[in-house]
């Protein structure tokens, strides 16, 4: 997948700054501008191909939501800002998210993963709807091979591919990433909002502590589903949708 070219838009240098500083710490994201106010990332915008637009609401001259307003066929944008008085705005704008600052690098990669499975989604476009009365194979279609999300582990970042991902078990505060190719990754973050960040189709919850890629399953029973030899349970409240994907009689 190419890189996602990044405009900053803040009036603030600190703020820009942290954006920055973010988006070096991971691959994929490429900045192509900064700007002060929404009149200068006009002019950016003429001239530059922008994929992601991190934009501050309350600036001089022009508001950040009356300039995405203005704008024919905006680019995605992540709203940065210290209000949550235009979270409607955001919303109504159809943005990828609204972020508060401080804003910190664990909710910023959330945002920035929700792009990059978009534009991993416009590339395989077609190929992930499950039709009707298929088998669980066929419904569960594998990511693809460069689909990757950045773990903070250990001091640094790791990089996790999707498919490479067996299961998510939470730890209370922690999540533990069993992969085919690594030994298991501890992560401070929660299982939900590491649900939210993996892809809709080949991921089910299976539990309030399990997360597992569908298309690893090499058997199930009611109670529980085998994956790498290991026995998960099914928990109750999700044994329907569970049965559901997996066709149980």
């Amino acid at each position: 997948m190419s890189s996602i070219r990044c405009l900053l838009v803040d009036d603030e240098p600190p703020a820009l700054a942290v954006i920055e500083s973010h988006i070096n710490m991971i691959d994929g994201l490429e900045i192509v501008g900064r700007c002060h106010n929404a009149i200068q990332a006009f002019g950016v915008l003429q001239t530059t191909p922008v994929d992601l637009m991190f934009l501050d609401i309350k600036m001089p001259k022009l508001l950040g939501t009356d300039f995405v307003r203005s704008l024919r066929q905006p680019p995605k944008i992540i709203f940065t800002t210290a209000y949550r008085d235009y979270a409607l705005d955001g919303f109504e704008l159809d943005v990828v998210d609204y972020l508060l600052k401080p804003i910190s690098f664990e909710r910023f990669l959330r945002a920035v993963s929700k792009v990059m499975r978009s534009e991993n989604s416009l590339l395989n476009a077609g190929q992930t709807e499950a039709l009707p009365n298929q088998s669980v194979e066929k419904q569960s279609v594998a990511p693809a091979e460069n689909t990757f999300l950045y773990f903070r582990a250990d001091r640094k970042m790791v990089k996790v591919f999707i498919h490479d991902i067996l299961y998510v078990e939470s730890l209370k505060d922690y999540v533990k990433i069993i992969t085919t190719s690594a030994k298991p990754l501890v992560v401070k973050q929660s299982i939900s909002s590491l649900e939210e960040m993996l892809p809709e189709v080949g991921f089910l919850r299976i539990h309030r502590s399990f997360v597992v890629a569908v298309d690893k399953i090499t058997a199930y029973t009611p109670s529980y589903v085998d994956i790498a030899g290991q026995e998960l349970p099914i928990g109750r409240l999700y044994h329907k949708e569970v049965g559901r994907v997996l066709k149980m009689e």
